[in-house]
């Protein structure tokens, strides 16, 4: 994939016009840096760090939770967009030149440049700012594995490294998920020994996104998707529950749920977290929160209203929802053969909850009366994940890795009782046209 320094003029006087409103930025012309002074100056850095989450939080994480979401069920496709139609049906059929699985693709990629290209210049730019540096690099090393995971989430294969050059070698999804783990283990350690300035929370993660709690949070995430579950209950456990992290958003860099549902109108959300009813639950307070009450019917589908965190163009958008770290140590203690009593602790901390969650998504059901066997607690978590995390980009990745029923590799579109329309996406036809180290497409 070649995404490198062209693209940086352009970007920073897009960052600066969005930044002026949230942080304190001295370039005194937003215009006239090269794509040199960006990388090799002390604001320069600075700046792309700013904008490096803000292209990840409008336009990566857009792809990353819209076209799973609408995979894995969460969303319905109601635009005359093929793009959206193809992602909608799903199916061994769906073309690797879809706009939806390019974007998917490429969106990652590009912070991941910009990620990277931080933590090559900040060690010698901010030389003489150790404060300034570890949290500008932990910054950039967390923004380069969330872009990780969301490759590993998607696709079969994926690229750890940009090239300038477009021939970058493919990873399968587990090495690329051991090597966001592994930034991130390195991101906490180097603001644990060196904490950031003051001036850093100031000019580049501002008050709202908490830097130390969503490195943990992600390692916990990551660390149990690939089975680490040590050391995900260990991050879990770190994470503060009080805290809330989130991607902040304004009328120029516009919040994409909101944008893509309300304004846009190309998708709409599925009624009932777009769970079977075996998986749903009378009481739940969930609803009421991600959901309005007008309700209607779309072609052979139930859509609904949209609430959450997409009533307006500027709402932030978690970077993680806390109550996740309680169904992650469930879980990860179900899976690896531990404790189920304390595992049903942890689920019954997050059915009960009606009160204290920063974003105030509350179940407020009763405690859990099932049986405490291994296969009924993962069915029972998944059910949780999906409505508590619903629309985090998670329910794709969740679906597989709880063996839900996998798609037929023989019909389109595929049916809506099927939970998935495909396992993975195919590989874009711009990165197979570019890059010989493709790997072959899978067959859902």
């Amino acid at each position: 994939m070649k995404i490198r320094l062209s693209v940086y003029t352009k970007l920073v006087a897009f960052i600066l016009i969005w930044a002026v409103s949230a942080c304190s930025l001295d370039i005194e012309n937003v215009n006239g840096p090269t794509d040199q002074q960006v990388v090799n100056s002390r604001d320069g850095l600075i700046t792309l760090s700013v904008g490096m989450r803000q292209v990840y939080s409008t336009l990566a994480l857009e792809s990353i939770i819209l076209t799973p979401g609408t995979t894995a069920r969460e969303l319905r496709g109601i635009t005359t967009f093929t793009n959206i139609i193809e992602i909608d049906q799903g199916g061994s059929s769906l073309p690797n030149f879809n706009g939806n699985v390019l974007s998917l693709w490429q969106r990652p990629l590009r912070v991941m440049a910009m990620a990277e290209d931080i933590v090559t210049n900040a060690p010698s730019v901010l030389s003489s700012d150790p404060t300034m540096l570890s949290g500008v690099t932990a910054h950039a090393q967390l923004m380069k594995a969330m872009c990780l995971g969301g490759l590993a989430q998607s696709f079969t294969y994926g690229i750890s490294q940009t090239s300038i050059t477009g021939s970058a070698p493919f990873q399968t999804r587990d090495q690329l998920l051991d090597q966001a783990i592994s930034l991130l283990k390195e991101a906490a350690e180097t603001i644990a020994m060196t904490p950031p300035s003051t001036e850093f929370t100031t000019r580049v993660t501002g008050t709202e996104f908490d830097l130390p709690n969503t490195i943990q949070a992600y390692l916990a995430r990551y660390s149990l998707m690939a089975g680490n579950y040590a050391d995900a209950i260990a991050a879990a456990n770190s994470v503060s529950q009080t805290v809330a992290s989130r991607f902040i958003y304004t009328n120029l860099a516009p919040n994409p749920l909101y944008n893509q549902v309300q304004i846009a109108k190309n998708y709409a959300a599925r009624d009932n977290f777009g769970l079977p009813a075996a998986l749903t639950e009378a009481g739940d307070q969930r609803i009421s929160f991600y959901f309005t009450t007008d309700k209607t019917s779309f072609q052979d589908d139930a859509i609904i209203g949209l609430k959450g965190f997409a009533t307006a163009i500027d709402q932030p958008i978690p970077a993680y929802i806390p109550d996740e770290m309680k169904l992650i140590i469930a879980e990860a203690i179900v899976r690896s053969s531990g404790n189920l009593n304390e595992a049903v602790e942890q689920i019954n901390a997050v059915r009960t909850q009606t009160s204290g969650d920063p974003f105030g998504i509350h179940a407020g059901l009763s405690a859990y009366a099932g049986p405490v066997t291994t296969d009924d607690l993962l069915t029972e978590i998944y059910k949780q994940r999906s409505s508590e995390l619903y629309l985090s980009g998670l329910r794709l990745e969740d679906s597989r890795r709880f063996d839900r029923p996998a798609p037929p590799d023989d019909v389109v579109p595929v049916p809506i009782t099927f939970e998935r329309s495909r396992n993975y996406y195919p590989f874009p036809l711009q990165e197979r046209q570019n890059n010989l180290n493709t790997p072959e497409d899978p067959a859902l």
